[in-house]
């Protein structure tokens, strides 16, 4: 028997690198130099909410696909690492065109600050949420319950070590500030691009920060071939 829905409000936003949704990272942890913020909304900002939590090094979030949100949803949906034309079960994936539009994510807790405006702020690392992503829920990682080494990943472990050779002229890659750089090339050797589209011809680009960051790629090799301020 259904029950009666209950809406669900965000807790905080994410501030990130990353103002659009190309050029995200596949999942949680593939970019673990990508740091990002945790904001809270006004009435979350007790401190006594987060008493504890600096005992934990990795975060759970529950949040919202908000780029992503339809009426109506489908049964299947193409993986983009397998190429972007095989179809599997919405729930064999992690596809944000889900029936609810939520998101789960692992991240690392770099650090619990205090600001006078704006409360507790988490900084985190390894996320893969667009900035402004709103966050429904946080909860501690269990090492003992929520790690099982031996769990199969099924057609996803088949392109789990997928990764591009990146070349970024040092010339263009001084343009980005010397904190983010690591970051950034995290982002390029995980392919930003489409997975259906391949032209070694065709440019790309994605905002990064204050930069469209625009490369080619032919075969495994990614190269930068110019950073346009926005």
């Amino acid at each position: 028997m259904l029950q009666e829905t209950r809406p669900i409000a965000p807790i905080a936003h994410i501030e990130t690198a990353l103002p659009t949704k190309f050029g995200l990272p596949r999942q949680s942890g593939l970019v673990p130099s990508l740091r990002a913020r945790i904001v809270f909304e006004p009435m979350y900002r007790d401190p006594v909410a987060f008493r504890g939590l600096e005992g934990f090094s990795h975060l759970w979030l529950i949040w919202g696909f908000s780029e992503n949100e339809r009426d109506s949803w489908a049964a299947t949906v193409k993986p983009p690492r397998l190429g972007g034309n095989k179809r599997m079960g919405v729930f064999a994936t992690r596809s944000p065109y889900r029936p609810n539009a939520l998101g789960l994510s692992c991240v690392e807790l770099i650090e619990i600050t205090h600001d006078e405006k704006l409360g507790p702020v988490l900084t985190v690392a390894g996320a893969d949420l667009m900035d402004g992503t709103p966050i429904y829920d946080i909860k501690p990682y269990l090492p003992y319950t929520d790690s099982r080494p031996n769990a199969a990943g099924g057609f996803a472990e088949d392109v789990y070590d997928y990764a591009l050779d990146v070349d970024f002229p040092p010339a263009l890659l001084e343009r980005i500030p010397p904190e983010h750089r690591q970051a950034l090339m995290g982002l390029l050797r995980q392919d930003p691009r489409p997975a259906y589209i391949d032209d070694p011809a065709r440019r790309y680009g994605f905002n990064f920060l204050t930069f469209d960051v625009r490369f080619t790629v032919d075969g495994g090799k990614l190269t930068v071939v110019e950073i346009v301020d926005l």
